[in-house]
C-alpha cells in the first residue's frame, strides 16, 4: 500500500508540473518564445525518479502538450508539423539520455550499496546491513505483546579451526552455520556476519518466552557436525539476546544490550544469556573500576601487605606472601576480590604484577631475615616475557638473594599450554627463584604437571584444611598430599589455617608450613615487621 501511494504522489506531481508548464507557455504567448524549455523540468524529474522509462514517457507527454500549443497565441498562428515533431524528438532525446544516465547511476549506487552491506569473505550481510534492517524492524508496530528481538551468536572456538585449517575454512564454517541457524528458526530470519566469529539474527514478533526456546535450538545446531574441507567439525556457541523494550528503543541500544549479554555468557561460561539491566550496571562499574585502577597505578596508590608463613616444626616465621592492597582516602581498603579478577582480564595485569614484584623484591632486600617473599602470578603473567625478565633483573641487579623471592601460580594457569608453562617456569627457576603451585588440589591436571614442571613447593588449598578437625577422610587426604609433595622434594604449605587444632594436625602430618588467620591476616609492612618481632619473642 505504501509504495502505491508513493508512486501515485509522484505521478500527480509530474502531471501538475506538465500542466503548469503548459499554462505558462500559453500565457506567455506560445511556443515562439523561450518558455517551452520549462517543460524540460518535469522531463528531468521523471528521468530521475523512473530512469529511462520515466524520462521517455514524460518527454513524450510534454512534446504532445506542446504540439497542441499555438506558435503565437495572440495572433492565433499555429505551429508547423515539422516544428513540434522536432521538439518532441528533442524532448525524447533529452529524456532518454538523462533517464539512461540516471539508470546507470542507480545501478552503480545499488552495486556500491550491496558491497557496503556484504561481508566480502562469506557473502553474508554485514554490520551495516544489520543496523539498517534492525532500524526498519524497530519501526514496525508490535503485535499481540510480541516485539523485535536480536540474537548474537559467537563461535567461541573458531580459532581452533583457523589454526588447523586456515581462514577459508573458518569462512566456510560461518556460512554453513548461518544457513542452519536460519533453518532452525521459524520464518528463516536473515543472518548477518558482524565479526569473523560472530553472527546476528533479527527476530520479529517474538516474546521473552520464545527466546530460551530459540536459543536452545540454535545451540543444538552448533552441536551438529559440519563437513568443512572434507573434515567433520563441531563447534561451541555462546549466545547473547535482547528484546525491544518500549517504543523508543534505538537499534544501537538493542545491539549493545545483546553484546553485553553475550560477553556475560562468555565470562560466566554459559551457553546463553538474555540481557538484564544488571549486566549493564556491572559492565559500567567494571569500566569505571578499571579506569580507577589505571589512575591508582599512576598515582602510586597501591601497596603490599604481608601475611606470614609459619614453620610448623619450630614455629618461626619462614616467609610471607605479598598481597596487593588498595587504600582509600578514608582509610578503608578496596577488597582485592573486587578489582583483581577484572584487572586480570585486561592489559593492566602486567603493570600491576610488575609493581608487586618490585615491592616484594625491595622489601626482601631490606628485611631478608624474615624469609622469602612470594607474589601471585596470573595465567597472563606466566606468559609475559617482560615480567620474567624483570624477576631475573631484580635478582641480578638488586642486592637480592634469589632464595628470598618466590612466585605462586594457580593450577588454572597451567591448563592451557603445559609446554609453554614449563618453559616459563624453567626460566624463573634458572634464576634461582622458587615456584609454588597455589590452591593445590582444586585444579584439573595436578599429577600431569607435577611430573613435568620444575616447581619447588605446593600450597594446599584452604578447603582441605577446613575439615581437618571433624573429618577423618579430610585428614587422610591431607596426609596423602603432604606425603606426595615430600616424595617430589617439594615444600608443602597449608593455607587457610584458622584454629590451633588445625595447626596441630598439620604438624603431626608432617606439613612444612602454615598460613592463615590463626596466626594473622595480611598486614602493612611496618605492622608485619612488628608482628614478626613480637611472635619471635614468644618462642622459646
Amino acid at each position: 500500500m505504501l509504495p502505491a501511494i508513493h508512486h501515485l504522489k509522484r505521478c500527480v506531481s509530474l502531471a501538475l508540473l506538465l500542466l503548469m508548464g503548459t499554462w505558462i507557455v500559453y500565457a506567455t504567448g506560445g511556443t515562439a518564445y523561450a518558455y517551452p524549455y520549462l517543460m524540460l523540468a518535469p522531463v528531468l524529474i521523471g528521468a530521475f525518479w523512473y530512469a529511462l522509462v520515466g524520462g521517455l514517457c514524460v518527454a513524450f507527454a510534454a512534446g504532445i502538450l506542446m504540439a497542441f500549443m499555438p506558435q503565437d497565441a495572440a495572433l492565433s498562428i499555429e505551429q508547423s508539423t515539422s516544428n513540434y515533431l522536432v521538439r518532441i524528438a528533442q524532448y525524447l532525446l533529452l529524456g532518454g539520455v538523462s533517464g539512461w544516465l540516471f539508470l546507470l547511476r542507480r545501478r552503480s549506487a545499488s552495486r556500491h550499496r550491496t558491497m557496503a552491506r556484504t561481508d566480502p569473505l562469506s557473502g553474508l550481510a554485514n554490520q551495516v546491513a544489520l543496523n539498517e534492517d534492525l532500524g526498519r524492524h524497530l519501526d514496525l508496530p508490535a503485535t499481540r505483546g510480541a516485539t523485535t528481538g536480536l540474537m548474537l551468536v559467537r563461535i567461541t572456538d573458531i580459532t581452533d579451526v583457523i589454526d588447523a585449517m586456515g581462514l577459508d575454512a573458518a569462512d566456510e564454517l560461518v556460512l554453513s552455520l548461518s544457513e542452519r541457524l536460519k533453518g532452525a528458526v521459524c520464518g528463516k530470519p536473515f543472518a548477518y556476519r558482524i565479526n569473523h566469529d560472530e553472527l546476528a539474527l533479527i527476530l520479529h514478533d517474538i516474546d521473552l518466552h520464545d527466546i530460551e526456546r530459540i536459543a536452545t535450538r540454535l545451540l543444538d545446531v552448533g552441536e551438529e557436525s559440519y563437513l568443512i574441507q572434507q573434515v567433520p567439525v563441531r563447534m561451541q556457541l555462546a549466545i547473547g539476546s535482547s528484546l525491544r523494550q518500549g517504543d523508543t528503543v534505538k537499534q544501537e541500544d538493542l545491539v549493545r544490550e545483546a553484546r553485553i549479554a553475550l560477553f556475560t555468557a562468555i565470562q560466566e561460561g554459559s551457553d546463553h544469556k538474555h540481557f538484564s539491566p544488571g549486566f549493564e550496571r556491572h559492565s559500567l562499574d567494571s569500566l569505571q573500576l578499571i579506569a580507577r585502577v589505571r589512575c591508582a597505578l599512576q598515582e602510586k596508590e597501591f601497596s603490599l601487605h604481608y601475611q606470614p608463613k609459619i614453620c610448623l616444626v619450630n614455629g618461626h616465621v619462614c616467609g610471607s606472601e605479598g598481597l596487593i592492597r588498595w587504600p582509600q582516602a578514608d582509610g578503608s581498603l578496596v577488597p582485592p576480590g573486587q578489582f583483581m579478577p577484572k584487572v586480570e582480564n585486561t592489559s593492566l595485569i602486567n603493570p600491576v604484577t610488575h609493581f608487586m614484584a618490585r615491592e616484594a623484591a625491595s622489601f626482601a632486600c631490606r628485611h631478608a631475615g624474615w624469609g622469602a617473599i612470594s607474589i601471585n602470578l596470573s595465567v597472563h603473567n606466566l606468559y609475559d616475557d617482560e615480567l620474567i625478565d624483570l624477576l631475573i633483573e631484580l635478582v641480578e641487579q638488586v642486592d637480592l638473594t634469589a632464595e628470598w623471592l618466590e612466585v605462586e601460580i594457580t593450577e588454572t594457569a597451567l591448563i592451557g599450554d603445559l609446554a609453554a608453562a614449563r618453559r616459563a617456569i624453567q626460566r624463573i627457576r634458572d634464576a634461582g627463584i622458587g615456584v609454588s603451585i597455589d590452591d593445590f588440589g582444586t585444579g584439573f591436571a595436578s599429577f600431569e604437571y607435577l611430573q613435568h614442571l620444575p616447581i619447588t613447593g605446593l600450597k594446599i588449598d584452604r578447603t582441605f584444611v577446613a575439615q581437618l578437625e571433624v573429618n577423618a577422610r579430610a585428614r587422610k587426604l591431607m596426609a596423602c598430599m603432604i606425603e606426595m609433595g615430600h616424595a617430589l622434594d617439594l615444600t608443602v604449605t597449608a593455607e587457610g589455617v584458622e584454629t590451633q587444632g588445625q595447626a596441630d594436625i598439620l604438624r603431626e602430618l608432617g606439613c612444612d608450613q602454615a598460613q592463615g588467620f590463626f596466626y594473622t591476616g595480611a598486614l602493612p609492612a611496618s605492622d608485619y615487621l612488628a608482628w614478626c618481632q613480637a611472635h619471635a619473642n614468644t618462642l622459646p
